[in-house]
């Protein structure tokens, strides 16, 4: 039988499951999807056969929360932008990605949502796209970090709501939960359907909780630009860090870059959500992937400068990190030294758990029969030796 490049063996490889690492095993894929998991060996005619050689056979990690890399960002609003990205990206094992947006104005945020649209119909050599996250730019002024002042505001129904009733590839919004209107803010957005994230927030946990319960479940780059314990007249407010990890089905992500959040708080947020309430992030900025010390977040003609050290990047006066440079790989890597997780779990928190997130854990997320094949083979150090995006080998090495 003549070999079918819609049919692949992976096999001889540690296959990654939700539950268990199978040693020696290997997977069959066809046409896309993947069709069993074996412990054994098992014949499949005119398939093509990879050796794993010993190394993890794993489910592709998901990124939902990315501004960018390979020199490109979201905002440049260019098809070219998104294709780049998710090429550079695949390289480090993201198989999908739900692009981000920055805080700007509403004609740069149309752009970029046209952009992705015409993108996503030709993306076959990275990353597949799971839809768009609006960042802002409805935020707290005093927790903006990176993001650019002059287009923070307060939710504005009439534009919120035009923009999801005309782009429905809109999956998830991030705001500050405690701005006047942003409790029916979340009360409109998730009645689409579309995850709502409490971000760049100085909420007291009372507003948090109350924010919950109209759709605001997930917390955005958990500690970054969030508010921890306040006084006010001596009185002590837990804030959004501590809401974050009182109310137990609030999830949380995290920029696992090792720079973000040191030893003691990764393992913190381990201890507390543990590996079911947590998602792995890069949160990356234009200048992941690239060996650079100045780049610029958002638009490259309308964005801000910053500068890349100490494997991030930073406002030039040093006042705010600006975005990571992380890629995927580095954030299992990260939790594996920095922290007591095991690999089994902390493969689940970039893969199995963002996909529960937003609601795509029936097709992706893990090696099982019948979700597509989106499937690396890493060996002990998390250096990425190929990537299959639904079936398709888009990166090898």
């Amino acid at each position: 039988m003549e070999a079918n490049i819609h049919r692949y063996k992976i096999h001889h490889g540690a296959v990654i499951l939700q539950d268990k690492i199978l040693d020696d095993a290997c997977v069959l894929v066809e046409n896309g999807k993947i069709i069993e998991v074996s412990a054994r060996d098992i014949d499949f005619p005119g398939a093509i056969e990879i050796n794993a050689h010993g190394h993890y056979i794993s489910p592709g990690f998901i990124d939902i929360h990315i501004h960018g890399g390979g020199g490109h960002d979201f905002m440049d609003g260019t098809v070219e932008a998104f294709l780049e990205i998710a090429k550079t990206h695949a390289r480090y094992g993201t198989t999908a990605m739900l692009p981000t947006t920055l805080t700007s104005e509403k004609e740069d945020l149309i752009l970029t949502l046209e952009a992705y649209q015409k993108a996503n119909l030709l993306n076959t050599e990275g990353a597949s796209f799971i839809g768009m996250h609006l960042e802002g730019p409805y935020f707290a002024l005093s927790q903006r970090g990176a993001q650019d002042p002059k287009y923070i505001r307060n939710p504005d129904p009439e534009e919120y709501q035009f923009i999801l009733e005309n782009y429905d590839c809109i999956k998830r919004w991030s705001a500050a939960p405690e701005l006047p209107g942003a409790i029916e803010f979340g009360d409109y957005v998730s009645s689409k359907g579309v995850l709502v994230a409490l971000a760049h927030t100085d909420a007291i946990y009372e507003e948090v909780e109350k924010a919950f319960d109209h759709g605001y479940s997930l917390a955005t780059h958990f500690y970054s630009a969030m508010s921890g314990v306040t006084r006010k007249n001596a009185f002590r407010y837990a804030g959004a860090v501590e809401a974050g990890y009182l109310i137990d089905d609030m999830d949380v992500e995290i920029i696992a870059d090792g720079v973000h959040l040191p030893s003691a708080l990764l393992r913190l947020v381990y201890k507390i959500k543990g590996a079911k309430k947590t998602a792995l992030i890069t949160d990356a900025m234009r200048a992941a992937g690239l060996a650079t010390e100045n780049s610029i977040l958002g638009h490259k003609d309308k964005g801000l400068a910053v500068i890349v050290e100490d494997g991030v990047a930073k406002l030039p006066d040093r006042s705010a990190f600006a975005g990571s440079v992380a890629t995927t790989d580095r954030l299992v890597r990260t939790m594996l030294q920095k922290t007591d997780a095991p690999l089994l779990e902390i493969i689940q928190m970039i893969s199995d758990v963002p996909a529960r997130i937003m609601k795509i854990d029936h097709q992706k997320g893990s090696l099982t029969k019948g979700k597509d094949a989106d499937i690396l083979i890493f060996d002990q150090d998390i250096n990425i030796q190929m990537t299959m995006v639904n079936g398709r080998i888009v990166y090898s090495l």
